[in-house]
């Protein structure tokens, strides 16, 4: 794959208000061609968590009634305080407002301020995980038939009702985060795509983060073979620390990131849409990124 060929994607955070600024972004984002616009499902941010912060859902739903062609979605969606039944509802409505344009991220989680918001004592690394591998298989029974009953240890569905169901057949996609074995698994078993950061920090150094991608890459391809699934049966998403200042220092760097990653079998690559505060990429940053996506 030419690195002309990887796909754009932006992250446009929900902490700014909701119409000047969130909506005006992401129809920017449209009009400039990228293929997904992404929002952090979080109830708060420890980054910015002396920023108001809105509800993913809700400005998704309003982002679909003002666009056309852009895809969009949550990332990424957690077992941390989502129940699979009433969320299976509103995604399956999401894809209906949009048209069949939405891209479902979930992940295991973290155990930052939303796995303790509801009151529940942290739970092991083990727990989490186990939790998370029955929450996504659930979700996945929930948008795949009309009605669904399940009695798992953690999640249970009485006759939960899914009607019309997704217009994306059998359901919307799943874009799936995660880079350890047991994450990858969950990616071959249930995903369509699969993001990734990498190493994370403003001090990542570039080299260790190629090399961690290229792995996580392989490890990944290594599941897929067990699953009986091509290596090209998935998208595969590198995503840019919203402080990742390297790749966009001239356009020879960022096209070199481009072929690196497109080695290593890279799809899509996701940014931080420019912010007032200078977190995420700047103007001329961006303008680099359009014109080498263009």
């Amino acid at each position: 794959m030419a690195a002309t060929e990887i796909a754009l994607s932006a992250i446009v955070l929900p902490d700014r208000d909701p119409i000047s600024d969130f909506l005006a972004d992401v129809l920017e984002a449209e009009a400039a061609g990228v293929r997904t616009v992404w929002t952090y499902d979080h109830l708060s941010w420890p980054m910015l968590r002396e920023n108001p912060w809105y509800g993913c859902i809700p400005l998704l739903a309003a982002a679909a009634a003002v666009t056309s062609t852009v895809r969009l979605g949550p990332q990424v969606l957690t077992p941390n305080f989502r129940h699979p039944v009433p969320l299976a509802k509103e995604l399956m409505t999401l894809d209906r407002l949009s048209g069949g344009r939405l891209d479902i991220g979930i992940g295991a989680g973290t155990e930052g301020p939303d796995a303790g918001v509801l009151g529940e004592p942290p739970y092991s690394r083990a727990e989490r995980t186990a939790r998370y591998q029955e929450w996504t298989a659930l979700l996945d029974e929930l948008l795949t038939h009309d009605i669904t009953t399940s009695d798992g240890e953690r999640y249970r569905a009485v006759e939960a009702h899914q009607l019309p169901g997704c217009v994306q057949r059998p359901r919307a996609p799943f874009t799936v985060a995660g880079a350890g074995p047991k994450a990858l698994a969950a990616v071959a078993e249930y995903g369509q795509a699969w993001v990734t950061y990498g190493p994370y920090g403003p001090d990542t150094d570039e080299q260790a983060w190629f090399t961690a991608l290229e792995q996580q890459s392989t490890d990944l391809t290594a599941a897929l073979e067990r699953a009986g699934r091509a290596p090209d049966s998935i998208g595969r998403i590198a995503q840019f620390g919203i402080v990742t200042r390297w790749p966009f220092e001239s356009p020879a760097r960022y096209s070199e990131t481009m072929d690196r990653l497109a080695a290593a079998g890279f799809t899509e690559l996701s940014v931080h849409w420019p912010r007032p505060d200078g977190r995420g990429l700047t103007r001329s940053e961006l303008d680099l990124v359009l014109a080498t996506h263009a």
